[in-house]
């Protein structure tokens, strides 16, 4: 058995990011908490830290195999992948809730698909996804 060692000072620390979101989970243990908010402190840790979001992304842009990986993760596993990669999912209270979808765009990052042409790729697929469904007359995205 390997013995990893990472220096945690070179990790980029995502809980520093994540603070909000974090707090939000907790609140959501005693009471309801509205999902929408929740995605979007998500996506704002992802932005701060990437510049993207998984919105900026078409599923597609994975291959199988990615998918596979990501879907076989576990928390210990998510947390070597991730500091493999130069980040830390582990914050004052254990590992992210968020873990999942931080490796997502950890991955994302390793396989080079943060680019402004694939984000405009997304944003045309989701345009076009909602411009499809009835009664839909135009779509406004904001950031």
């Amino acid at each position: 058995m390997s013995n990893i060692a990472f220096d945690t000072m070179a990790l980029t620390r995502i809980a520093d990011f994540a603070r909000t979101l974090s707090r939000l989970h907790a609140t959501a243990r005693r009471q309801i908490v509205d999902d929408d908010q929740i995605d979007r402190e998500f996506n704002a840790v992802c932005q701060s830290i990437w510049g993207y979001t998984t919105d900026d992304l078409i599923d597609d842009m994975l291959s199988p195999a990615d998918h596979e990986f990501l879907d076989t993760l576990d928390e210990a596993r998510a947390r070597i992948f991730a500091a493999e990669q130069g980040y830390d999912l582990v914050g004052d209270e254990g590992i992210l809730t968020d873990w999942w979808g931080y490796c997502w765009m950890i991955l994302a990052e390793q396989r080079g698909l943060l680019t402004p042409e694939n984000k405009a790729l997304a944003r045309m697929e989701m345009e076009e996804k909602y411009l499809a469904a009835p009664n839909v007359i135009g779509v406004i995205v904001g950031r």
